[in-house]
């Protein structure tokens, strides 16, 4: 646990929060700040800055849990889809520095868009460029 995260505090009840779910090592609770109705965070209970500092078991976890309440979400919201998100790093738009997933209701013509709407439109990359990353990222 971190001293100063919000979402610690909730896990350990300091901070009250309107929980959906729960297993040994994850909580599911709404968004105090939705961008939908039933927009829905999902969390290890366990501090991690970012997805990085989760164990692969933990990560798997966590989307066990985002696959256990995603349908629930959006029945409940009435929804005709979900968007499922990680921002990861504050350069991503991450506010609050414990790895966390949106599960976010969406419906037709609601005029959010895709994810791809917050980049402004796909880039233009060649087959050369994608095969140096492919290369780097495998490398790692």
């Amino acid at each position: 646990m971190s001293n100063d995260c919000v979402f610690c505090a909730i896990v350990d009840g300091a901070i009250p929060a309107h929980t959906v779910h729960e297993t040994e090592t994850t909580l599911a609770f709404l968004d105090a700040n939705p961008l939908a109705e039933g927009h829905t965070l999902v969390i290890p209970k366990r501090h991690a800055a970012r997805v990085a500092g989760l164990s692969a078991g933990l990560a798997g976890d966590v989307f066990e849990t985002v696959h256990d309440v995603a349908p629930r979400v959006e029945a409940a919201a009435d929804a005709d889809a979900l968007t499922v998100a990680v921002n990861d790093g504050p350069a991503a738009g991450q506010e609050v520095p414990h790895a966390h997933v949106h599960v976010v209701p969406r419906n037709e013509g609601d005029g959010h868009g895709p994810v791809h709407a917050a980049f402004g439109g796909q880039r233009d990359v060649s087959d050369e460029a994608l095969a140096t990353t492919a290369d780097a990222i495998r490398d790692g």
